[in-house]
Order: C-alpha cells, then structure tokens, then sequence
C-alpha cells in the first residue's frame, strides 16, 4: 500500500485540553493545579531515577527486538516510546500494592524489581515467566487480551475482603493497577471488570496505555468517546495524562493509587502515549501509519523531554547523561549475554505446573513421554 494510500492524519491528535501535562516537550515545567503538590515534591535526585529507569528499559527493549531479528527470541513485543508511561506509574507504587500487567510492561517490572532476563526467557520459550509473582507484587504476563483486568479486580476485592484499605496504615493499606492498552478497552472482560469494580468501590486503578493504534487500528474504529470518559457510566471517574510526561504520569497514578488505598474506591488513567515501534516484531506499521506521524510522535519523546528538564531546570551536567548512557549500554549487553546462556528446559517440564497438585491424566502423559525420550535416547 503506498503511503499516501493510507488512512490520514494530517497532524496526530495532542490529547485535547483535559490532558494534564507537566512538562512540555521542550522540557519546560509547567503549572497544575490539582497535581503541582504532588510534582513538587519530586526531587531532582528522583527525576534523576525516572531518568535512569527510562533509559535502562530503553536499551533492554532495543536489544530484546535485535535478539528477535536475529532468530533468538521467537517473538517480542516493544514498549518504544512508552516509557514514561510505564516508569511513572510504576514508580507510583508502594511496596504491597499489586499490579497486573498485559504482555507489554516491561518498565513497570523493571519498577518492581523483575529481571528483564525474566522477559526474554519467556518470549524465548525457555519458561512461562521466570518470577515469583507474590515476590514482586507484579503478576505474571497476560496474552489473552484484557482478561488482567478482572483478575485484577478480583484482587482488589480480595484486598478489600482482608481490611487492608482504609485503615490508615500506609504500610497496611493496598492498592491495586491493572495494565491495558486501548485495544484492549473493547474487549468485555474490560467492561466487566469496571462493573465489578465499581459496584464494589474496589481498591483498584485501571491504567489505558492509549498508544494511538492497538493491534494496527486506529481509535476512532474501536470507541466513540475518549478512553478516559468510559469510567462515568460505571461510576467511578477517569482521568487523561500525557503518557509521554513521566512527572505528570507519576503524580496522576500516585493521586489515584492513595485515594484507592484510603477507600475511595477505582479510578481509570488514559496515558495518551504512541507506538513507535511495531506492535510486536511480526508486525509491519509502515503498512497502516504513515511516517509523517511518527516523525511528530519523535518530537514528543519522553526520555528527551526528561533530559532537558534536568538540564535546563536542575542544572544536571553532561556528563551524568553520559554515565546513564553507558550503564544502560553495560546492562545491554550483559542482557545478551545472559539470554544466550540461557539452558532449554528438559521436555517432560511442560507438565510441572498443568495443575496445582498431581493429576493422573498429567502422571499418565508424563510418563509416556519420558519412555519415549528413552526410546530414541542415543539414537541422534
């Protein structure tokens, strides 16, 4: 399809004036009312992390799709150009809280200690995760679109079930985030969790990464209204943050994840964020985007954005940015290395974890395969 075949955007859509934003993408600081308390109180060293965390995630997700390209990983999904939305939100998170993610968070695991080795290995086939869920408060992947979102809701209501909300105890008091895309918002399991949520005045915060395209369709052929509109009709409110802003990001989530914490039940954020990369690595954007609108995308990028605030606003020298940079190029490639080393799991390990406890079926299967390995071992 040639390019100017293609659907038109003239100009991509900027998240209109409800958006809130606290840093231009020029890097200039900007006022907000209702979160400047909450930006305020970030301090440069903090910036200085959300820096740090948006680069390093950066350069893993880089080499994960080069690792891809070159036959290693058998699929990979970029969170390019998310970053800030990811980091932000993560890094609005207390210890207990609890977040579900899709297949896509690779910055948020990052925030809760997850090993990106962990990602890689299971996008190389080599185990279905790698981490203790309850370890990291950050639940295992989820490929079946939107299904996280009642299992989220399902927490939060078990959260809510154990009095561990409201009670004033900020070591105590749990909120949970459930991860979704805007492809994800028309699926049912979505609008079923919202109905449960908001009945329930659960402890939860549904997190839109609106990235303008889903699985290569554009928004206006998957809703009528903005993301963040949805949530009246089931009673809660939702607010749209500039996903590519990591200070707004972060004071949003942090403002909605203590008022879930205190009570006040759900909420929903839209991070108007974009795609730059490819859905996944089978996918082919050139064939429904055209590249004038990435261009401007590349214009709003948040790692840059960040950088100049630091620079311009908090005096941060050059050289601290090189230090990241070659931190970030350290872990890179140690990242590398690591997923190649990585063994191939013995074939009767599929059914380890079939059941919760043996099942003779599985006893059954496992068996037979294990006399089949012995009957062809040495043989080849």
């Amino acid at each position: 399809m040639a390019e100017d075949e293609r659907r038109p955007r003239i100009e991509p859509r900027d998240g209109g004036p409800d958006m809130v934003q606290l840093v231009t993408p020029e890097g200039e600081r900007v006022s907000h009312p209702e979160y400047d308390a909450i930006a305020d109180a970030v301090s440069t060293q903090e910036l200085q992390g959300f820096y740090r965390d948006m680069v390093i995630v950066r350069r893993c997700d880089n080499e994960a799709t080069a690792l891809q390209r070159q036959g290693e990983l058998g699929l990979w999904v970029p969170c390019l150009g998310q970053e800030a939305a990811q980091i932000g939100s993560g890094r609005a998170m207390r210890t207990q809280d609890f977040a579900f993610p899709t297949y896509r968070e690779h910055g948020v695991a990052w925030c809760r200690g997850v090993d990106p080795l962990n990602m890689l290995g299971m996008f190389r086939g080599v185990h279905n995760g790698g981490w203790n869920s309850f370890e990291k408060n950050f639940h295992l992947y989820t490929i079946i679109i939107g299904a996280q979102t009642l299992h989220a809701t399902g927490y939060a209501m078990g959260v809510q079930r154990d009095d561990a909300v409201g009670t004033g105890d900020p070591d105590r008091d749990t909120a949970v985030i459930a991860y979704f895309g805007d492809g994800a918002s028309a699926q049912g399991d979505v609008g079923e969790a919202f109905v449960f949520a908001g009945v329930n005045n659960s402890p939860i915060v549904f997190f839109c990464q609106n990235n303008q395209w889903a699985i290569s369709e554009p928004n206006e052929r998957q809703m009528r209204i903005p993301i963040y509109l949805r949530p009246k009709g089931y009673g809660f409110p939702g607010i749209r943050v500039d996903g590519n802003d990591v200070l707004a990001t972060y004071a949003v989530t942090k403002a909605c994840l203590d008022a879930a914490r205190e009570g006040q039940g759900p909420s929903l954020i839209e991070a108007f964020t974009y795609r730059m990369g490819a859905h996944t690595t089978s996918d082919d954007p050139s064939k429904y985007r055209v590249s004038a609108e990435v261009e401007v995308w590349k214009l709003r990028d948040p790692i840059a954005r960040l950088r100049n605030l630091l620079a311009r606003a908090h005096g941060i020298p050059q050289s601290y940015f090189e230090e990241v940079d070659a931190e970030a190029e350290a872990i890179g490639t140690d990242l590398r290395e690591r997923c190649l080393a990585l063994p191939d799991p013995a074939p009767e390990s599929m059914f380890a974890h079939v059941y919760a406890a043996p099942h003779p079926v599985m006893e059954r299967e496992r068996a037979e395969l294990a006399a089949y390995l012995a009957s062809i071992e040495g043989t080849h």
